[in-house]
C-alpha cells in the first residue's frame, strides 16, 4: 500500500469520527509531521504517514521528540491498522 493510500484512509477515518485531518506544511521548519488530526472536544495530534516499513528521517525524529516534550501527541503510521489504534487512543482519553 502506498503512503498516499494510507493518508486518504486516515482523512476518511478522522472525518467519520467527526473531525478533520488537514495537511500540515511548515516551510520554515522542516521535518514536521504530515497531518494535523483535529477531533471534537479539542482533541489534537500530529501524524506522520509512511509507506509500510519506512521510518522517519533523523530530522523528523528530532522534531517529534521536541513536539512530545512540549506535550503534544505524535503518531507515525505506516499501515491502515495504525489509524484505528490512534483514533481509539485519542478518543478514549
Amino acid at each position: 500500500m502506498l503512503e498516499k493510500q494510507i493518508e486518504n484512509k486516515l482523512t476518511m477515518a478522522v472525518k467519520k469520527a467527526g473531525g478533520i485531518a488537514p495537511k500540515f506544511v511548515s516551510p520554515s521548519f522542516a521535518g514536521m509531521p504530515d497531518r494535523l488530526v483535529l477531533l471534537p472536544d479539542g482533541i489534537f495530534a500530529f501524524v506522520e504517514l509512511k509507506a509500510p516499513g519506512e521510518n522517519p528521517r533523523p530530522l523528523q525524529k528530532a522534531r517529534y521528540r521536541k513536539l512530545r516534550a512540549l506535550g503534544f501527541r505524535v503518531y507515525v503510521i505506516d499501515n491502515v491498522d495504525g489509524i484505528g489504534g490512534m483514533l481509539h487512543e485519542l478518543l478514549s482519553t
